[in-house]
């Protein structure tokens, strides 16, 4: 692999080589490196300001999409498997069962038979 003798002031990230900062407004551009191909690409300030994206916490499920909880089927201190039923949530007149991801034991039940949940909403907590 050739080395490139570039002019500003280089960041690495992954496997990838970022220059500096260019462009003007709320407009800015990143010059990206890659296996010795040179990319120009432009970030808008609504993506720089976007939520990052962060590793899930395996202690907790929250709900991928908003809804009423139609039934609840395990209680606290219980064993659960991957696979076994955790509860019905309704979404847009559809009951969605909801499995456990995976093996573990229900520390807490943070909704109950009835609630109506946003996305996000922490549903159950693992222990």
């Amino acid at each position: 692999m050739s080395t490139q003798t570039l002019e500003q002031p280089v960041t690495t990230v992954s496997n990838k080589t970022i220059e500096s900062e260019c462009g003007k407004g709320n407009i800015r551009c990143k010059n990206l490196v890659v296996n010795g191909t040179k990319y120009k690409t432009r970030l808008t300030t609504k993506y720089e300001k976007r939520k990052k994206w962060e590793l899930p916490n395996r202690k907790q499920v929250n709900a991928l999409i908003p809804g009423t909880i139609q039934k609840i089927f395990v209680a606290e201190g219980q064993e659960v498997k991957e696979g076994d039923e955790m509860l019905i949530l309704e979404a847009m007149k559809m009951q969605n069962r909801i499995m456990f991801p995976y093996d573990g034991k229900v520390k807490k039940i943070h909704v109950a038979t009835g609630d109506r949940i946003s996305k996000g909403a922490m549903l159950i907590e693992y222990e």
